[in-house]
């Protein structure tokens, strides 16, 4: 089995400078931990089966629902329930830790020109 890796986050979100592309940088018990750089608005979408976890490294990220807006930073984190609709947004760069269900795509239930249909693994 060997000696886990460490994985630097710095590292991962340095390797890139897209936004809204996440990347995936490890798995674990069926779910993906990816990191992604965002700016500007999402879609609105929703994940019916699984919860979506987004932790804040840096800067502030606002999610809206339909019954309001949650905004956060660099080490708050907000797990939007299953079936939720959600709309992610940063009027700057942010840099995200997200946590998805393995396979699971990033626009969930509701496909866009933003949906990538596979990850990069860094």
């Amino acid at each position: 089995m060997g000696v886990p890796e460490v994985i630097n986050l710095a590292e991962k979100l340095a390797s890139f400078s897209d936004h809204w592309n996440p990347r995936r940088i490890a798995r674990y018990n069926g779910n993906e931990l990816r990191v992604a750089k965002v700016r500007g608005e999402f879609t609105w979408h929703a994940h019916s089966e699984t919860d979506e976890l987004f932790l804040v490294m840096a800067g502030e990220l606002g999610i809206a629902f339909r019954d309001g807006v949650r905004r956060f930073g660099p080490g708050e984190l907000v797990i939007v329930p299953r079936g939720t609709e959600h709309k992610p947004f940063a009027e700057e760069e942010c840099h995200l830790l997200l946590i998805d269900r393995e396979g699971e795509p990033n626009t969930g239930d509701t496909p866009s020109q933003l949906t990538r249909e596979t990850l990069e693994d860094i």
